[in-house]
């Protein structure tokens, strides 16, 4: 499950799930969905994704900014995420393809993850939240 949330001239990006890993898999849908449907991304290339930070709300931003690189250079899409953490490490993959524009139809372009509004929490119990703006 995810969301956006208003800032200013940018964008929130909010995933939630059962664990930390599966609302970083979210919060990078919702960046996904800052740029185009990701129901229109087709899951034909997988790239590897790893990163490290001192803690894990840190690790959040890393996570979106490796995602936005990949993006950028391979000019690809992605749709469906995978995360792993081994302590402060971050073990990933993301699925997607190249853009096509008349397809894609992409409304932004995301330029990087930020610390405004950076949380990762769990509330309830058993129900984790990861956010953080996008600058678009």
């Amino acid at each position: 499950m995810w969301r956006h949330f208003s800032h200013a001239a940018d964008i929130g990006v909010h995933g939630c799930g059962d664990s930390p890993e599966q609302a970083f898999e979210e919060a990078a849908v919702a960046m996904t969905a800052v740029i185009t449907d990701p129901e229109n991304v087709a899951c034909l290339e997988t790239v590897a994704v790893n990163c490290e930070a001192p803690d894990r709300e840190l690790l959040l931003v890393d996570w979106l900014n490796a995602l936005i690189y990949e993006m950028a250079t391979r000019r690809l899409l992605f749709r469906c995420f995978k995360v792993e953490f081994e302590g402060l490490r971050l073990h990933g993959t993301a699925c997607g393809e190249p853009i096509d524009q008349t397809r894609h139809q992409p409304a932004t372009e995301v330029k990087g993850a930020t610390y405004t509004a950076l949380a990762l929490y769990e509330s309830p119990p058993g129900e984790w939240h990861a956010e953080c703006v996008v600058d678009v």
